[in-house]
């Protein structure tokens, strides 16, 4: 190491030292020791221009010494931590105690006199050895329990590792703009070391702490760090610090790299954050959620003396019908195995003291403990059988193999709760460029030296003073990232690398025979006066050179129309400037921009200006007074060819009740032009097309305040709205949300690319970056990302949401008919026989191997097109459609009434001994062996039946397109099989003949009979079910209760949900009993687990305004027919 050190002479520490330092501190801190940032880059062994010489020796001695650009990620927790917690599961801790007391109990053997003395129940026994295997009841229980607990860790564990497999996919894709070897090329963040010359642009997450070497009108988001939400203007002389975490809002800049990784100001603060323990877990897990994941910015919200509020993202649509199912499911539940224990307990009372007439002896202590712990272990398991935990693994299960299959169609999910929130998305705001459009700009018109060509002119057809003028603008005026690169195959395209409007600024040199690249060679980026880059305010790019007279000449390109009115001269042949006056402006405009834009070309304007010494020297931070006066060079007309997929995914969009509405930056004409060739608008319709101008002004009272009922009255008819902000598009967004002018409210997402996107994108229900051309702000404000930029990529996440959707009804419509008959059959036999005919570890086995495995089956269903051929569903419409619940009540019956002919008048109808009124330790019957067999096997037809839920007739459709659904339905049918015949005394089962066999199969199969005759019964019969659980509405709030200190503006749906969610709740004195039930089914969906795919958000996220919005349903015709029920 020492030899390293003297490689070096700047220390590790000296760097970092150096970069705690801020404004003017640090400039002199920089001149005091080291002159200036040359001499610092020298002594790190690193040339300004040319950046590091890329050597693997330099690149790892530099990490040696300084170290890599990685802060580790938190350890995952371990197998054995999740089966720990697996096992604070309340309920199976109730589980394990009783079968440890039974299992205790059964090793005290009274004897047979003294048994006869307790009771009749407790007598009878033809065989001891049967009465000495009784621990083999509380053995079997507490090796369910061990499954149970194995299961839900390992799916915990395999949840965890898909999460951190997306993670590490989207850290693989960050990439960052170094010099190396006088090379700019584009390397991973991680790759990145101390010494390195970058480049930050307009959108980056700077990956690394650095000091400027040059900057054009740079300014940075700090409130990553410093909790600052305005933006910090950086330069040279002033403020040169650049420190990772931290967004580049406005311009560009190069910095020397002087700190990577955990020695970084971001690293330093995540490692102490680290090591604070335990307690400090849920705020490293926040803090580390920037898409460039190598180097994870802190919390946007920065204040630590703040109180923590909690997210208003709490909850999706389906998260929060699930939520109130589950509470609704758990009381039910809860009396249910109460009542339960309670008769069990009565009538055993009721049959040894009044009916027998027995006497109370101490010696039969240990046998009516046996009873009650018997008692005790059904009501518990009741419980357990109607509680649905195998709900939050379908979930799981369906959102991760979602979320993966997505990644095929181009969308990388970073929250999960997007996925199915797209499924009820009611409207898309989308971009044009790139999204509508191939993003493969070209010109293909102009208008140059006073002549209009619909074709390129030749080279010899402009002036040559103008064509240089032209070229060196274009040349010096394109961020230096812009180029056009040799096609990847012979005969193929050349490639543009960098701004596509750039890119065919720069190819339109080359068509005209002139290299720009001489241009840039002859001025290097280091030799640029100022640069004025382009934000959306601007809508135009400017660039400053200064002459070696002293005099300055600035280049200029922008929107055209408004460039327009800004230019006081025009060039004409031969190179000559002429009066641009007013009237001549509008003639340019009529005759040649809305010619061009008619044509859904995008306008751009190219002009100049001059700066002579003898104006002196000119006010550079007077942005306005420069950019006037300009002289116009040309204007350009660049064709972005519509993608040939867009109409048709904009017409499924409108079939599935889908209004797609384009937001963009371009001229009225060009955007109504692309809007018409996608299918947002159809000739003769009486929509709205409006510039950002005209909008805000509408919208606006004369206060200047935006007004909801203003909002209202434009944005149901409105289609483009162009010329518009990022400002203008969040407008649009929140008063959608907000809107309350239909019956139920919007479902929006938005696509978004420029930084400025990134509240658009926070407040939508779901933001779309774009992979390709969005930046790292956009990206980390999104929650799904587009890695092809497409609407078509959109329409799949539509579909894959519809279909998460389903396949959790699916298994919702499979999972109560258990849970119904499963219940009515243990409370029922409690109360007749005073025994439930489905013994313990029975019911555990259809429980959690049936939930689990028809979790994986009906989750992994593949989406179809005819998802696209509804309504959404809406935010107040339940999970259970009316359909579902006569689907759920029919095979309940079915089975019911199969199940109790069984109980009641099997032993008769299969000629064997009947299993009521078996004493404690009775061997097991073959009577109650075939009610369990043909219990399972009538689920595992119903498995089939679950396939459908809309009423379709044809449940085996598909069927063999899932691999998945009949691998389980197939294993599920063999491990029956094997209990059966083999799983004897733990699972209280003897052998059934091949007759028997053969009888339950077909009852088993009889579900499909049954379930023909379910669907032919009409459905609006059903109009009298009218049970709680619409989903969550907002006139349900009182105005008077909510908080008077928030606005009304700040209190949105979630919080007046929150808000009535816990009125409710303090209005049970039981609840956090029952509660605390539900919960404990809940595993999957531990707040520890989110440290994966949900964390990728950052926690200033969870500071935006959420809205709840509520969409229509499935369609008018089965609005009566699909009415909410639960």
């Amino acid at each position: 190491m020492a030899t390293h050190r003297t490689h070096f002479s700047c220390s590790l520490q000296e760097l970092r030292s150096l970069m705690e330092l801020r404004g003017e501190e640090s400039v002199t801190r920089i001149k005091e020791k080291y002159g200036d940032v040359n001499v610092l880059c020298a002594r790190l062994r690193t040339s300004p221009v040319k950046g590091l010489d890329g050597t693997s020796e330099d690149i790892v001695r530099r990490r040696e010494e300084f170290g890599q650009n990685f802060i580790p990620p938190q350890k995952p927790k371990t197998f054995v931590e999740l089966v720990w917690e697996a096992l604070q599961d309340v309920t199976l801790i109730i589980l394990m105690l009783a079968a440890i007391f039974s299992l205790a109990l059964s090793f005290n053997h009274p004897p047979t006199h003294i048994r006869q003395n307790c009771g009749k129940a407790s007598g009878g026994v033809e065989d001891e050895g049967e009465a000495a295997a009784g621990w083999i009841e509380g053995a079997a229980i507490l090796l369910s329990v061990v499954c149970v607990v194995l299961v839900t860790a390992f799916n915990d564990w395999s949840k965890e590792k898909q999460f951190r497999g997306l993670q590490n996919r989207i850290e693989q894709d960050q990439k960052f703009t170094v010099i190396r070897g006088g090379q700019v090329i584009q390397i991973k963040v991680s790759d990145i070391v101390v010494g390195d010359i970058a480049q930050a642009k307009y959108g980056d997450l700077l990956p690394a702490d650095g000091i400027l070497i040059q900057a054009n009108d740079l300014k940075i988001d700090e409130s990553s760090l410093t909790g600052e939400s305005d933006h910090v203007k950086k330069s040279v002389n002033k403020d040169p610090m650049l420190l990772s975490g931290t967004h580049v809002m406005e311009g560009s800049g190069k910095l020397l790299v002087t700190a990577v990784g955990v020695n970084s100001q971001t690293g330093i603060i995540l490692t102490l954050l680290a090591a604070c323990g335990d307690e400090k877990n849920d705020k490293t897990k926040k803090t580390q959620v920037a898409p460039m994941v190598e180097m994870q910015p802190l919390n946007e919200e920065k204040e630590p003396d703040k109180k923590t509020t909690p997210p208003k993202k709490e909850k999706s649509v389906l998260q929060g019908k699930l939520c109130k199912m589950a509470m609704q499911i758990g009381k039910a539940g809860l009396i249910v195995a109460s009542l339960t224990v309670a008769i069990l307990i009565i009538r055993f009372l009721i049959d040894t003291f009044l009916i027998e007439r027995v006497l109370w002896s101490n010696n039969c202590l240990p046998i009516y403990g046996q009873f009650l712990v018997k008692f005790f272990i059904i009501g518990v398991t009741v419980l357990v059988v109607a509680v649905p935990e195998g709900l939050p693994l379908a979930v799981t299960i369906s959102l991760a193999y979602s979320v993966k299959k997505m990644m095929k169609d181009n969308n990388l999910v970073r929250h999960l709760d997007a996925c199915e929130t797209m499924g009820n998305a009611t409207a898309i705001c989308s971009d044009k460029t790139g999204t509508l459009t191939m993003n493969r700009m070209t010109v293909v018109q102009t208008y140059i030296a006073g002549h209009y060509y619909e074709k390129l002119p030749k080279p010899d057809q402009i002036p040559a003073l103008i064509l240089d003028l032209l070229v060196q603008g274009i040349g010096v005026n394109c961020a230096y990232t812009s180029k056009i690169m040799p096609p990847e195959k012979e005969g193929g395209l050349a490639r543009q690398v960098g701004n596509k409007t750039e890119c065919a600024l720069l190819g339109f040199c080359l068509n005209l025979h002139r290299d720009y690249q001489t241009v840039r060679s002859k001025i290097p980026e280091e030799k640029l006066f100022k640069v004025y880059t382009f934000n959306s305010a601007r809508k135009s790019m400017s660039t400053v050179l200064k002459n070696h007279d002293g005099s300055y000449r600035m280049y200029t390109k922008g929107a055209s129309e408004i460039l327009l009115r800004k230019c006081c001269e025009i060039l004409v042949e031969p190179g000559k400037a002429k009066a641009f006056k007013r009237q001549d402006q509008e003639n340019l405009v009529k005759k040649v921009v809305e010619s061009m834009a008619s044509e859904g070309l995008r306008t751009i304007c190219l002009a100049y200006r001059d700066f002579p010494t003898s104006d002196g020297e000119p006010n550079w931070e007077d942005e306005v007074g420069i950019l006037t006066n300009l002289t116009c060079i040309a204007l350009v007309g660049i064709e972005d060819p519509v993608r040939p997929e867009v109409p048709e995914a904009i017409r499924q969009c409108q079939r599935a009740g889908i209004t797609v509405r384009m937001v963009t930056g371009d001229n009225i004409d060009t955007a109504r032009a692309i809007a018409i060739k996608c299918g947002i608008l159809q000739p003769g319709d009486n929509f709205l097309c409006m510039v950002g101008k005209e909008f805000n002004q509408r919208i606006q009272n004369s206060r200047g305040e935006i007004e909801q009922e203003r909002i209202d009255k434009i944005w149901p008819n409105l289609r483009v709205l162009a010329r518009s902000s990022p400002t203008d598009k969040h407008t649009l967004v929140k008063g959608m949300i907000d809107s309350t002018v239909l019956e139920q409210r919007q479902v929006v997402a938005v696509t978004g690319d420029g930084t400025n996107d990134g509240p658009a994108l926070k407040k939508a229900d779901v933001g779309f970056a774009m992979g390709i051309a969005g930046t790292d702000v956009a990206k980390e404000a999104s929650d799904i990302i587009l890695t092809d930029d497409n609407f078509r990529s959109i329409v799949k996440a539509v579909m894959w949401g519809r279909n998460v959707y389903d396949s959790i009804a699916k298994f919702l419509q499979f999972q109560l008919t258990v849970n119904v008959v499963a219940v009515i059959v243990a409370f029922m036999g409690a109360c007749i026989t005073q025994d439930s005919p489905l013994k313990a570890v029975q019911m555990l086995w259809v429980n959690l191997i049936m939930d689990t495995f028809a979790a994986l089956a009906l989750a992994t269903e593949q989406p179809t097109e005819e998802l696209l051929l509804r309504k959404p569903y809406g935010r107040d419409k339940a999970l259970i459609s009316r359909t579902m619940m006569k689907n759920i009540l029919g095979h309940a019956v079915y089975q019911l009434a199969v199940i109790f002919t069984l109980l009641f008048y099997g032993e008769k109808l299969f000629d064997v001994d009947s299993g009521r009124d078996a004493p404690i330790h009775a061997p097991s019957s073959e009577h109650y062996t075939i009610v369990f067999n043909v219990f399972v096997l009538m689920q595992i037809f119903n498995e089939i039946n679950a396939r459908k839920i809309h009423g379709e007739r044809n449940v085996f459709e598909g069927i063999f397109n899932n691999v998945i659904f009949c691998s389980i339905l197939v294993g599920t049918f063999v491990v029956q099989i094997i209990i059966i015949q083999f799983g004897g005394k733990p699972f209280s089962c003897v052998c059934l003949a091949i007759d028997q066999w053969l009888w339950c199969v077909f009852l088993g199969f009889g579900s499909l009979l049954w379930g023909q005759l379910v669907t032919s019964f009409p459905t609006s019969w059903l109009k009298f079910l009218r049970l709680p659980g619409q989903g969550t509405q907002q006139e349900k709030i009182p105005e008077g209760g909510l908080d008077e200190t928030k606005t009304q503006e700040e209190i949105d749906h979630a919080e007046k949900e929150q808000i009535n969610r816990k009125r409710w709740l303090r209005s049970y004195n039981r609840i956090l009993t029952q509660t605390r039930v539900v919960d404990a089914f809940r595993g999957p969906e531990k707040p520890e687990s989110r440290n994966s795919i949900h964390s990728f958000k950052s926690s200033r996220e969870s500071c935006m305004e959420d809205s709840v919005a509520q969409v229509p349903l499935i369609d008018e015709d089965d609005a009566a027919n699909n009415e909410v029920v639960l």
